[in-house]
């Protein structure tokens, strides 16, 4: 199955997750996005699909957008090989999802189990969070950074917390 937005808000509510949705025009940067009417209290954050040196491990980062992403010294703190941007191919086979879609709801899809999720430890569980729905061009879902942690965590997603 791949996880499109009304699978994923079906899940959520399965789960009784808390979430609100944004309906809005289609947005390709983070510079479209800030435009936006966003919850007051919501950090916005940046999502990459990472891979390793030789092409063998993946890791979709989410953090806060204003945080410097550093690729040398995140590499350093996962003890991977030296770290790239991963293609639009590996994009579409682990995650499903087409350029410029990277979201973690991404990692719905990754039925391998092969893709590590990555964030800040400085991330606030209470931190309310806007990612879209497998879908960047009519919605964004807010919800608490823990209640993804622990969405992803009981579907048997690795998870790491490091220093950012």
């Amino acid at each position: 199955m791949i996880f499109g937005k009304n699978d994923i808000y079906d899940l959520l509510n399965a789960k009784n997750i808390p979430f609100t949705c944004t309906e809005h025009r289609p947005v390709y940067s983070m510079e479209e996005f800030d435009v936006l009417d966003i919850p007051a209290n919501a950090v916005i954050c940046k999502n990459l699909f990472l891979r390793n040196s030789n092409g063998k491990q993946h890791f979709l980062l989410t953090v806060p957008a204003a945080t410097p992403v550093d690729l040398k010294e995140l590499a350093v703190k996962l003890a991977s090989s030296r770290l790239s941007f991963a293609s639009a191919e590996r994009l579409e086979k682990y995650l499903r999802l087409q350029s410029g879609l990277v979201s973690p709801f991404g990692l719905l899809n990754d039925t391998s189990k092969s893709v590590i999720f990555v964030s800040s430890k400085n991330l606030p569980l209470s931190a309310i969070i806007g990612i879209h729905p497998n879908d960047n061009t009519t919605a964004t879902v807010w919800l608490t950074f823990g209640d993804l942690l622990a969405l992803l965590s009981e579907l048997k997603v690795e998870v790491k917390l490091i220093e950012m």
